[in-house]
This record gives structure tokens, sequence and C-alpha cells, in this order.
């Protein structure tokens, strides 16, 4: 009984700040629900002519990967334009830029000198009516204020004051009230069983001990008992033996293998994305693969070819992906004024596949000369979003792929040689190692 009234008084401190930190997410809970003010989050009145909703579509469609609201992407920003040029020119501008300033128009010609005479897509298919609801949605979008918008992308932490009802708060205190009333009576009660169970002497404190002792003897009286069990310890000591040789072979036997190897990159590249939805070529970026022994990793040149012009701004809130931005922070690159500094650096990539120095792989020989396909090494590459490593890459995984891989001569210019050599050995002729390639550099070169 002492026991049980000890653990329970334990429990008490528990109960009461459980019951406090309640309490305090319930006020929490009411504080976050309160309705905001709704005129912090009113948009202002465009005053241009057009439907705002009708051109956001048209502007995502048509601007986005050229231009930002706030920001300068590979054109200017768009806010405020409507004030800086009339509508009639901007029409002409967004319809044929080129025939603007071809004509002289000052304006047309500044911008274009301003922007290192890039010349701006024309969009002849627009109609007045769509660029003035495009011009309107500029207005609504870029008159709102910067930290409204970081309100909504936050999720509207920044909710109004409006205070807490009155019921609320009497609700609050009852029930802080009723909870440490509840704590107090357990005390008593718990007080009183205490000097309850002393006034019966210490005979019941003596036959918990005795047993406790007796519980005690007999937990190890069983395992006392097999010890002294020559055979039982024999088999113990047997199995284990066998246990620890059986693991200690498996992890001398899957020593260096890294199936499953996923390194951390420094940049988050996805080949679900580029191999995967956008469909680009294995060997667009991994050129070696199909001339040399190496597959090679791309230079971040390769990398510019697209990300010059696709920077995601659209999935970061007008901003540039941040893994597109280690790419121009690596490279020096001032995609504002798409320009190169000195300040360049190498991206540290973490290789993934290796193989010991006493093995030789040819990248062009399996995906040029035999044709195998980049998926038989390393996996559904196309699905990754992060690489890892697919195939053991052992002795035994290139034999076994070796004796299972069926030669296909039909059309291949290396395998017309060797069938042209077995046919000079069935005729008798002299067959010398240079027929056989003996004579190309790699051969003992490499």
């Amino acid at each position: 009984m002492r026991n049980f009234s000890s653990h329970f008084r334990k429990l008490l401190k528990p109960l009461a700040l459980a019951t406090v930190i309640a309490v305090s997410a319930i006020s929490v809970t009411f504080g976050q629900d309160a309705p905001a003010d709704s005129s912090a989050t009113a948009t202002p009145a465009s005053t241009v002519a057009g439907d705002a909703a009708a051109g956001e579509a048209l502007f995502k469609a048509n601007c986005t990967s050229c231009h930002a609201l706030n920001k300068r992407v590979l054109g200017p920003a768009l806010a405020g334009v409507n004030q800086k040029y009339t509508n009639e020119w901007l029409k002409k501008w967004i319809k044929n830029s080129s025939a603007l300033i071809a004509s002289g128009d000052k304006q047309a010609v500044a911008v274009y000198e301003e922007y290192n005479k890039a010349v701006m897509t024309s969009f002849p298919q627009l109609s007045d009516g769509d660029i003035d609801n495009m011009l309107a949605y500029i207005q609504v979008e870029g008159d709102k204020k910067p930290e409204v918008a970081a309100g909504a992308v936050a999720g509207g932490a920044a909710a109004a004051d409006t205070g807490i009802s009155d019921f609320m708060l009497i609700g609050l205190v009852a029930v802080v009230l009723i909870a440490f009333l509840v704590i107090l009576v357990l005390n008593k009660v718990i007080g009183t069983l205490e000097r309850l169970l002393l006034k019966k002497g210490d005979s019941i404190i003596l036959l918990e001990e005795e047993e406790a002792v007796e519980e005690k003897t007999d937990k190890y009286a069983t395992v006392k008992k097999l010890a002294k069990n020559k055979k039982f310890v024999a088999f113990v000591v047997l199995a284990l033996l066998i246990t620890l040789s059986t693991f200690g072979f498996m992890d001398l036997w899957n020593t260096g293998i890294q199936t499953g190897y996923q390194p951390v990159q420094p940049i988050k590249f996805s080949h679900q994305l580029h191999a995967g939805a956008n469909q680009i070529e294995c060997q667009y970026c991994h050129s070696g693969a199909w001339k040399s022994k190496n597959a090679t990793i791309p230079s971040l040149n390769v990398c510019m070819n697209c990300h010059k012009y696709v920077q995601a701004t659209e999935n970061y809130g007008g901003e540039i992906s941040p893994e597109i931005q280690k790419i121009y922070t690596a490279l020096d690159y001032n995609p504002e004024t798409q320009k190169y500094g000195q300040n360049t650096r190498p991206i540290e990539w973490v290789r993934i596949h290796n193989l010991p120095d006493l093995a030789y792989f040819n990248h062009s020989q399996h995906v040029k000369v035999a044709g195998i396909e980049c998926q038989k090494c390393h996996g559904e590459i196309q699905e990754m979003a992060e690489v890892y490593q697919y195939a053991p890459l052992t002795m035994k995984w290139c034999i076994n792929c070796h004796k299972e891989t069926e030669v296909n001569s039909k059309g291949n210019a290396y395998y017309d040689k060797v069938i042209a050599a077995h046919e000079q050995i069935k005729n008798g002729e002299k067959v010398t190692a240079a027929v056989l390639g003996g004579l190309e550099c790699g051969k003992c070169h490499y």
C-alpha cells in the first residue's frame, strides 16, 4: 500500500504540469484562431480596365519565364510598369517589340539598349483585351505591400489583435481551478492512507520484504541450475560460436560492397526531373560514356545551356531556385546583368560508383559497342530523385552479366572485324594481332 501511495504521489507533479501545459495550449489555439482584421489584407483597387483574375493566367503562361513582378530576372521587374508607360505603348511593345524598336521609338530603343540589346519575344496572338487583363493583374499584385505578401506566405501568422471573449476567459479559469482542486483532494487522500498504514505496525512491511526476498531467490534459481549443467553450457557455447562465425563471415564477404550507397551531394540534382520528366538523354550530360572510358561529370557550362534561362522562379515566389543559385555562385554569375565574374570554384561532387584500381572498365565498350542501356548497371536512373548505387559492381556480378548477355553482331562494325577474322582462320589465312585490333592505342595505354 505504501508503494502504491508513493508512486501515486510521484504522479501528481507531472499531472499538474500536464494540466498547465494543456491550458496553455488551449489559450494559444484560441489566440491563433482569432479572426484577422480584413482591412489589413485588403487589395487595392486596380486603376487599369481589365480582369485581374483572367490576367493572372495569361501572365503565368506567357511572362514568368523572363519576368517577375518585384524582381529583375531576364527582363525588368514589372511592378509599376502601368505608371511608367501608357497602355497603348505597352500593347505595341508586347505585340511586336522589334517593329517598335525599328520605328525609332525613344522608349523602345532605351529599353533595348538597357538590356544588352536582347529582343523581347513578340506576342501577336494576344488581343488588346488580353493585354488589359495582364496589366490589371500586374497593377493589383504590384501594389501589394511586401509585408502583406510575406504574411500570406507564412500562413497568416500576423493576425490582428482582436482579443478573447469573456466566456473563454471564464472557462479557462474554471478549468485551472478544477484541476488544482482535484490535485489537492488526491494529496489529502494519499496522506490519510499513509497514516492508516503506520497505525497497523511494521507487520505489513516485514511481510512485503519477505515476499521480495523469496521472489528474488526464485528468480535466479533456474539460471543457477542451468549453469551447473555441462551439456547445456556446451550447447550454448557452440551455438554462440556458430552464430558469431556466420555473421563474421557475412561481414567479411560483403566488405567493400556498397549497394544502396547514397551520399549527400552539394547540389540536389534530380535525375527524376531531368532524365524522367524532361526526358533529357543521359549522353547530353555524360557525353564521355559514348566515346571514352569514363562517363565524365558534366561541366557547369552544360548546366548553363538551360539554366541561364530556366530558373524555376514560379516555384519559389519569384525567387531563383536555391539549387540553381548554387550553380550561379560557383560560376560567379550574375543573373541580372548576365555576366560572369572571376571568383569561380568547382562543385565538389561526391563519387558514388567506385571500382578498385585493379579493375578496368570502359564505358564506350559497353554503351557504344554492346549497346547496353544505362539502366542495366545504374538501375532506373530516370526515377531517382537522388542517385544511389544500384548494382554491387562485384566481379561475380560482372561475370554473371557476361554469361547472360547475348552478343548482337548485326550492323556492328566491331563484331564485323571479329567475324571476318574467324572466316580468315577457317580459310587457313594468316591472322595477326593487328587484325584483331592489336594496333589500337587503348590496348596498352589507358
